[in-house]
């Protein structure tokens, strides 16, 4: 069945949790402190971590928490450690640290003590750091408390300090044209929190990416850009797939993980069809979960669903998807999950989760 989290917490533990915030952003180090962060080419650097926490559909307590390492510059998985976890905290808006950030602190002990070897040297989280309400968000929270350089990569702006998603904000995104490309975010403070970055050539929305940890803005921003393969950094991309690939391992379709509510995407209508796409691919080869990139022409049987009979992705990173004796094609910007569970079919349509 079904658990729900408790409702907001009361007051008093607000303000315990505001302390502690408070307490810890004293510890946070904002420069580089390794060799390879100052190195233009990143030398020395060899292991890129990443977390994630997935959520089982309809349940806000059960969750799986993901950590994985990858090899730089290759971007190929070396670690992973995925688990299922109770969420005792409720989320609050500012506090989403006192929800997950335990569950990953446990995940990178047991790493140290099993294989100390694959330590990552700095890890990926899909949240903010300093661009927050308190300038300490989850990024911040787990780099002081694992004592690791952290970057905070975040998809949606954190409107704080001033910042707004306004007409002007939207223009300097407009002039963002090549992969790499970043603008600052400066709060109403003149305090730079962030920086806005297309992290790849055919991304259409940017990447926001604050200091977590033991890192500068300006290395966490280059480094971010060369570990994406697409708009989204490879340790977190593989992080969340392979945490919900778990669950669904784990529970079996019935439990086939959904996106966090307060980060759901609105639902996207295809383009039209192809030309010359209405047949499928001659050579049937099953994809996996795993398997990140997609390569092009790889068909994906979608298992869930009973309409959608397959997807294939293209060498521009679109993806053909047939509805029984149709075929659509969706773009896509960035393929953060596998095809396996990049869609869900409603009415004919494909949307994005």
């Amino acid at each position: 069945m079904a658990r729900k989290a408790a409702g907001r917490p009361p007051e008093e533990t607000l303000s315990l949790w505001k302390r502690e915030q408070a307490l810890l952003k004293t510890l946070v180090v904002d420069r580089d402190t390794e060799a390879w962060q100052r190195d233009p080419a990143f030398s020395g650097l060899q292991r890129v971590g990443g977390v994630d926490v997935s959520f089982v559909k309809g349940d806000s307590v059960s969750a799986c928490a993901s950590l994985v390492v990858l090899s730089y510059p290759e971007l190929e998985v070396m670690y992973e450690d995925c688990r299922m976890v109770s969420l005792t905290a409720p989320y609050v808006s500012g506090f989403l640290a006192f929800r997950e950030v335990p569950f990953l602190v446990d995940a990178v002990q047991q790493l140290r003590e099993k294989e100390p070897r694959l330590m990552p040297q700095v890890l990926f989280v899909d949240g903010n750091g300093v661009l927050h309400h308190r300038g300490f968000g989850v990024a911040c929270h787990l780099g002081v408390v694992t004592d690791l350089p952290c970057i905070g990569v975040a998809k949606k702006l954190l409107q704080v300090d001033g910042l707004e998603n306004n007409a002007l904000h939207k223009e300097k995104i407009r002039l963002l044209k090549a992969g790499g490309d970043s603008f600052p975010l400066m709060g109403g403070s003149g305090t730079v929190l962030g920086m806005a970055l297309k992290s790849h050539d055919h991304s259409t929305k940017p990447l926001y990416v604050s200091v977590g940890h033991k890192m500068s803005l300006e290395a966490a921003v280059r480094l971010t850009h060369g570990c994406c393969k697409f708009r989204i950094p490879e340790p977190v991309r593989q992080a969340d797939i392979r945490s919900r690939d778990y669950i669904r391992r784990t529970l079996g379709v019935q439990g086939a993980p959904a996106l966090r509510p307060e980060r759901s995407k609105k639902a996207q209508r295809p383009k039209a069809c192809p030309q010359g796409a209405s047949e499928e691919p001659a050579e049937w080869r099953p994809g996996h979960p795993s398997e990140s990139p997609v390569p092009a022409g790889t068909v994906c049987p979608l298992q869930d669903t009973d309409h959608l009979r397959w997807c294939w992705s293209s060498t521009d990173g679109s993806i053909f998807c047939r509805f029984q004796q149709t075929v659509c094609l969706l773009l896509i910007d960035d393929v953060t999950m596998p095809l396996l569970s990049c869609g869900m079919v409603d009415t004919g349509w494909i949307q994005k989760k």
